[in-house]
């Protein structure tokens, strides 16, 4: 007779079995991963809520200021309100708006608050914030509201009969507007509501504009012819050697912008030690003028700007082997036609990072252009910073922040289109 034991089951299906459970397992990849991602937030928040505070929120208020200016309507609601909804000024209720126009100016006089809508209104037509004044002394005598508004209006200054000053009252009507966009791009809207060129006289922001990006475009090119060659040495030098011209490259960097652009002044003028030096080799018979205009730009933002460029194309030169030149040459070809076919392609990356990071970053500089320059030298953001502090024009200062900071953005855009996005891979 068989032994019962032999019978028995092999495993106990009493107990249960321990196995893969896939959906268990996703589900504990998933918390692991949203730990992960809200430890990493938690760490990054704090760097971004600064940016987003300190950087992103002010600029995008200084841009706001470019097409908002709501001065006329929320000092002159109703006169607003009543120019805004005329299409045609030819339809113009005169007894309401001139009746609106008494009441709130008049109030605005008692109040003195005026001072803004005047000012917005003499930068569209010269004149208006002394029509503004001389109308406010005058209105605050009157008690009750004249039977003919207008004609009381003309009665005290022949200038609100002319249609010029009631075309900009239409045009500043509306809370957002762009006319700090076409005055920084010289550019006006006609009484009839067309976009034309100012007159010639008046056109000046589109010269400044060009004269900014041929002043980066030239620092550039001096940058690219300076740099490169240095750049070269330094990659191929020995480490000593090596060590000291790296502490020559990023000595500016451990002095005051402010004090290297007065080394400058102080090197350059006509008593300074180059025109001495010219004069004592017998090179020139009187001193030249070497600062205060457009060579003093270009001298000074090169210095400055010079490491920008050294220090991107150094590291990609570093990482390219001697071996591919040498294996050229083996091969027949001359160093000339080596350099260009093998060496220069590759540094291409580190050039075109370093170049595109010099143009951006002089196209924005004011300190250098304002004390070496002269006065047609001066570039975009030196009239940004005039408008913002002097004439405290804002709406004009933020159009031109953001014309510069488009052409910028554009100029980038190309750099990336040419380069494929590949050109700042071996900084």
């Amino acid at each position: 007779m068989a032994d019962s034991s032999q019978t028995a089951p092999l495993t106990d299906t009493s107990q249960p079995q321990l196995g893969f459970d896939p959906k268990r397992l996703k589900q504990q990849l998933r918390v692991a991963e949203r730990r992960k991602t809200i430890r990493a937030i938690s760490l990054v928040g704090p760097l971004l809520l600064f940016v987003l505070v300190f950087f992103l929120f002010p600029i995008g208020s200084l841009l706001e200021r470019s097409i908002h200016s709501p001065e006329f309507v929320t000092i002159f609601p109703q006169s607003a309100s009543i120019l805004n909804k005329t299409e045609d000024l030819a339809d113009l209720d005169e007894a309401a708006f001139y009746g609106a126009l008494f009441t709130e100016l008049q109030t605005a006089a008692k109040e003195r608050t005026f001072g803004p809508v005047g000012r917005r209104l003499n930068q569209d037509v010269p004149g208006f914030i002394s029509l503004f004044k001389k109308t406010a002394r005058k209105i605050k005598k009157e008690k009750d509201i004249p039977a003919d508004v207008k004609a009381w209006f003309v009665s005290k200054n022949e200038k609100w009969a002319e249609p010029t000053y009631l075309h900009a009252m239409k045009r500043a009507s509306s809370a957002w507007t762009d006319f700090y966009m076409l005055t920084a791009l010289d550019l006006q809207r006609t009484d009839g509501g067309e976009i034309a060129a100012v007159d010639e006289g008046k056109a000046l922001f589109v010269d400044i504009l060009i004269r900014t990006m041929e002043i980066s475009l030239g620092v550039t090119v001096i940058c690219v012819l300076l740099g490169y060659p240095v750049s070269w040495v330094l990659a191929h030098a020995s480490p000593n050697v090596r060590n000291i011209l790296l502490i020559g490259v990023l000595f500016p960097f451990w002095t005051s912008l402010l004090v290297r652009t007065a080394a400058w002044i102080i090197v350059l003028q006509k008593e300074g030690p180059i025109n001495s030096a010219l004069e004592i080799l017998g090179l020139i018979d009187e001193p030249l003028q070497l600062v205060f205009n457009r060579f003093g730009v270009y001298v000074a933002l090169t210095h400055i700007l010079l490491p920008f460029l050294v220090l991107p194309l150094y590291s990609v030169m570093k990482a390219i082997p001697n071996d591919y030149m040498r294996a050229a040459k083996s091969l027949g070809a001359k160093p000339w036609v080596a350099f260009f076919r093998v060496y220069l392609p590759q540094s291409l990356p580190g050039l075109s990072a370093g170049a595109i990071l010099v143009f951006i970053l002089s196209i924005g500089y004011y300190i250098t252009p304002a004390l070496v320059g002269g006065p047609k030298d001066q570039m975009i953001s030196y009239f940004i910073a005039f408008y913002t502090n002097n004439t405290i024009n804002w709406g004009l200062a933020s159009a031109l922040a953001f014309i510069l900071l488009v052409v910028t953005l554009v100029f980038y855009a190309l750099y990336q289109r040419v380069t494929g996005g590949k050109a700042g891979m071996g900084v």
